[in-house]
């Protein structure tokens, strides 16, 4: 059985370690399922892989940003959804967009079914959710709003043509876009304030108790 890593401000093993050779790889379950990648260095000190969350070493990943955890893992089910070689869908960049202000932007997508996408710019991606029957524009509109996969920040630029037969397959084009700012975001409602060429003012997002926890309700807010 392997020593247990202890992560603080240090690193350290509860006893030395013997018959190792130094920087060999060692696997530990620390914060749920999580293993990162450790290095022996002497008989009890080891080295933490890159792995590891070197922002907040004592937050589980499941709470982590998408900054935190790197595009690359924020963007998983994103790119395991696509082809890349098929689809001019961006893969993502480390661009950032200008400024302090954050991006919406809503995409028309003549899918199978029409619908409209949502995106919010938070944690260096773009948190998504397809609206059905399209964003209300009215207090009296209630509309379901299905939660997707992250997707890059360069895809609120994205317009064009997806293959037949790869993921969202159909027709893509900028419906609005502009800046949000949020009053609260937890994991029961989101409420922002929109400023784009079709969609201004007050807006709720909140989480639907049955249905599975992808459910939303989107709700234009009175001014």
């Amino acid at each position: 059985m392997l020593p247990k890593v202890v992560i603080h401000n240090s690193i350290s093993l509860d006893e030395p370690l013997t018959n190792f050779e130094p920087n060999m790889e060692l696997h530990y379950r620390i914060a749920g399922n999580y293993k990162p990648q450790v290095h022996l260095i002497g008989s009890n000190t080891v080295k933490v892989g890159i792995e590891l969350f070197a922002k907040r070493r004592d937050t589980p990943p499941s709470e982590c940003t998408g900054d935190q955890l790197g595009e690359d893992k924020a963007l998983k089910d994103y790119h395991a959804k696509r082809d890349f070689k098929a689809t001019a869908e961006p893969q993502g960049s480390d661009e950032k967009t200008k400024g302090t202000s954050k991006i919406f932007v809503v995409q028309e997508h003549q899918a199978r079914r029409l619908h409209y996408d949502f995106r919010l710019e938070r944690d260096g991606v773009l948190k998504s959710w397809a609206v059905p029957k399209g964003i209300p524009e009215n207090t009296a509109d209630k509309r379901l709003a299905v939660e997707t996969e992250d997707h890059p920040i360069d895809y609120a630029q994205f317009e064009g043509t997806i293959p037949e037969g790869q993921y969202g397959a159909g027709t893509v084009t900028i419906w609005d876009k502009g800046t949000y700012e949020t009053k609260v975001w937890n994991e029961k409602m989101i409420e922002f304030t929109l400023h784009g060429k079709k969609l201004t003012g007050r807006y709720v997002l909140v989480r639907l108790k049955r249905g599975g926890d992808k459910n939303w309700l989107m709700l234009k807010g009175k001014e």
